[in-house]
């Protein structure tokens, strides 16, 4: 399978080759919680390290419930100088006039990278280590967090001072206050709206007064919360966790923002700033730290991850051909390939790579996870030992990896049949990730798909106390009304087949279906407003067609028709439990769960099929993926 897929690179080989630098001397340090590496020395790997440990300990002395660090491994690059951080840094910052930063933070659901400049020391040498840090540990916010507060908080904290006495948290900083004394502050209606797309986050000038602005909103509503007892921040970002927009939800947590914008013009002008103090030293055991030399082709397998996330894709491919023609089998090489095609769209060649991955025994379980995965999504799961035998893998590597259990469980309920099977790895997808709405989703369909609607609605239920997004919120109860539809009309079938045993079928009209439950003739009456087409195992052959999805019906309890329009050709296809299908995003992150009755109207997607016995219809569905 291997050799396919050297040749596809070779064309690159000759040009990274004669393009490659000198080699460099790359050490890692692996400590508890992080692994750096850097081009520097060892010396200065080691405190960038242990600065990073003792501001996590600080972090989780704070935020004893807070987001968790445990479960993508985080990866650091201590960067000597400004040119090699800029081999590594997103285009938006290397063109003239842009925002010169020395540190930046990069993070995808398989990993977690911080992108440090060794040579920019200011007054807190590690501010940069701390800003990044802060960014990780509000990762799971990001759903709601604006840009102001999230950049605010890692401002806030990036001045934090470690010393054999005390935490030191807040401290101003004198750019920033000069800044904000020497320039118009920008008005808070337009500060609560920007986001990453915007010229306040990239440009220079605009940037740092974003910036500086931030922090100083930040600390004035932290600093005056503490002082007055209030929660104003707190109810703010209560209301944007609502999915309440942000203008709105700062006028109901901070008043009038006319007001707001004098009363920070003049507290920036203020001579002195408070800050907070603890009387906690973190300690680290560096003697659990271990440090040793990498050589350059591993480096360059994770740098190119790093190029391709931050959307120097060819550069990535070329990197990745050169490391794949010094060493055929460098396993992160071929994860790294799968990630940029599992990112641009294109599954199906992810697929292989991932199978390249696994079949060179990986130590990543992600490689395991995503072949079992795409095999599914792909249509490629008529043997389940590959699937079974992959996702077992990966959990066996990474035993608090939860979605690998969640789609153990999508195999079982839907290609294997197995739903007392498919539960038990939903309720260990709860277990590992307790906070996951989604999961207790998948667990309830596979309790409605065993008419255990008791046990479906509790689980639903516990969802909905849990949701904290109105899209999820939304969601929740959308099932939980469709779960209650789909009970009562189980249960007047069942009272129709009781009455239609006692009276007689030819008195009833319509078709029915008689079945015997013990000693009984039970006739269960088919309504005849929902389609029904065959339930078969997907064996059939497969197709894949792309367009715009059309004429999108859910009906209960769990059909779906929809058709998949390409200019003047359109392929009707259908599944008998939506639950079932693989519904995925390639270019876009969805907000919250996508119920797909509603929103996948008139969205381009591509979809996998099987054909079936009835050929009225193309065939049953087997995954989407959506594009944007």
């Amino acid at each position: 399978m291997r050799r396919p897929f050297l040749a596809l690179l070779l064309v690159f080989a000759t040009a990274a080759a004669s393009a490659a630098p000198a080699a460099e001397r790359w050490t890692e340090i692996s400590s508890p919680h992080f692994i750096v590496l850097t081009n520097s020395s060892a010396k200065n790997g080691l405190h960038i390290a242990n600065q990073l440990e003792q501001m996590r300990s600080v972090f989780h002395t704070i935020f004893p419930t807070g987001t968790s660090d445990d479960d993508v491994p985080i990866t650091v690059f201590a960067l000597k100088d400004k040119k090699s951080f800029q081999t590594l840094e997103p285009d938006a910052y290397l063109a003239k006039g842009q925002l010169n930063v020395a540190g930046y933070f990069q993070r995808s659901e398989e990993s977690n990278y911080i992108l440090l400049r060794l040579d920019a020391q200011g007054e807190h040498p590690f501010a940069i280590v701390y800003h990044e840090y802060t960014h990780y540990m509000l990762r799971n916010l990001e759903e709601w967090l604006p840009a102001w507060l999230d950049e605010g908080m890692a401002e806030f904290y990036q001045n934090t001072d470690i010393d054999g006495k005390e935490v030191r948290m807040g401290q101003p900083s004198a750019a920033n206050i000069n800044l904000l004394r020497d320039n118009r502050l920008i008005p808070l209606t337009t500060l609560l709206q920007i986001d990453h797309s915007s010229p306040y986050y990239h440009e220079e000038q605009k940037g740092n007064i974003f910036y500086a602005e931030s922090w100083a909103l930040t600390h004035y509503l932290l600093i005056k919360d503490g002082q007055n007892k209030t929660h104003r921040l707190e109810d703010y970002a209560h209301s944007m966790m609502e999915g309440q927009e942000s203008i709105a939800a700062a006028q109901s947590a901070f008043g009038d923002l006319t007001k707001l914008d004098h009363a920070l013009d003049a507290y920036v002008r203020q001579l002195n700033f408070m800050l907070y103090k603890a009387n906690y030293v973190p300690t680290v055991n560096q003697s659990s730290f271990q440090v040793k030399l990498v050589n350059e082709a591993d480096v360059d397998a994770i740098r190119a991850d790093v190029l391709a996330l931050v959307g120097r894709t060819e550069e990535a491919r070329v990197l990745l051909a050169s490391v794949l023609q010094q060493d055929p089998k460098n396993t992160k090489a071929y994860e790294t390939m799968g990630f940029i095609e599992l990112r641009i769209g294109h599954p199906a060649a992810a697929q292989k790579w991932f199978g390249e991955a696994a079949q060179l025994n990986s130590t990543s379980y992600l490689a395991y996870y995503y072949y079992g995965l795409l095999r599914i999504r792909n249509g490629d799961a008529e043997d389940g030992t590959a699937v079974i035998s992959n996702l077992n893998q990966a959990i066996t590597l990474n035993p608090k990896f939860a979605p690998a259990y969640d789609a153990l469980a999508t195999y079982y309920s839907g290609r294997g049949g197995k739903l007392e099977e498919a539960y038990i790895q939903e309720l260990r997808a709860c277990a590992v990730d307790p906070g996951n709405v989604n999961y207790r989703l998948n667990a309830a369909s596979i309790l409605a798909d065993q008419h255990k609607f008791p046990s479906a609605l509790t689980v639903l239920n516990e969802a909905a106390r849990m949701a904290r997004t109105t899209i999820d919120k939304e969601n929740v109860q959308f099932r939980i009304r469709q779960t209650k539809d789909y009970q009562a009309s189980v249960e007047r079938q069942q009272a129709e087949a009781a009455s239609i045993s006692e009276r007689g079928i030819a008195s009833t009209g319509g078709t029915a279906t008689v079945r015997m439950v013990g000693n009984r003739a039970i006739a269960i009456r088919e309504a005849s407003t929902t389609p029904r087409y065959p339930t078969e195992p997907p064996t059939g052959v497969k197709h894949t067609v792309r367009g715009v999805l059309r004429s999108v019906q859910c009906y209960y309890p769990a059909v779906m028709t929809l058709s998949v329009v390409d200019g003047a050709k359109a392929v009707s296809v259908y599944s008998n439990n939506y639950r079932h299908i693989e519904f995925s995003a390639a270019n876009f992150t969805p907000q919250g769960t996508m119920n797909p009755c509603t929103l996948i109207e008139g969205m381009k997607a591509r979809v996998v099929y099987s054909e079936v016995s009835d050929k009225s219809i193309a065939g049953q569905i087997l995954s989407v993926e959506l594009t944007k």
